[in-house]
């Protein structure tokens, strides 16, 4: 009998459609859109991506995915261009938050925002009053351009009373559940 020497309309169109919707159809599907009857699809399908048996559809499967990544490639260049017209056209709409959510992803992408998460373990009461102390100016030294000018022993003051007021109310509190 010999291989066919070249593909027939039938099995190209069977490729064409493996690889058009790979992963929203299967082999099957895809036999039967390509016009092979419904009761003999899943063989045809099976066969026709063995390369024993038809190497050229299998030759010819590989070339068109080829050609689709090639095509539908995510390189730097297009993804920043391709966030940018999704920016311009949002703005055309008067989408602005649709057009800021383009313009940080194309920020993203070239690296101008850094996501950074920090994960740490332990309470606060743990701490000792002096490595409380120098967390507090820390935060306070590191967010001072969101304070309104309010000196550290201001704040270091006002910390430390409303711990005496808070250690001293759930004792208060107890007292007056157990009287009920």
């Amino acid at each position: 009998m010999g291989l066919p020497k070249k593909l027939t309309e039938q099995q190209m169109k069977f490729a064409y459609e493996l690889v058009t919707n790979e992963g929203r159809k299967t082999a099957t599907e895809c036999a039967v859109d390509a016009g092979f009857a419904k009761d003999s699809a899943r063989q045809y399908a099976s066969k026709l991506q063995n390369p024993k048996l038809y190497p050229l559809v299998v030759k010819y499967i590989g070339e068109l995915r080829e050609e689709w990544q090639k095509k539908y490639e995510v390189t730097y260049e297009k993804h920043i261009a391709e966030l940018g017209q999704i920016r311009k056209e949002a703005l055309k709409k008067g989408a602005w938050s649709a057009a800021v959510n383009a313009e940080v992803a194309r920020g993203k992408a070239a690296g101008l925002y850094i996501e950074q998460k920090i994960i740490r373990t332990g309470k606060l009461e743990d701490l000792t009053t002096e490595e409380l102390e120098s967390r507090m100016k820390k935060i306070i030294d590191d967010y001072s351009p969101i304070l309104e000018d309010v000196p550290f022993e201001d704040i270091s003051k006002k910390v430390r009373e409303k711990t005496k007021t808070q250690k001293a109310e759930p004792v208060s509190e107890s007292k007056d559940n157990q009287s009920e």
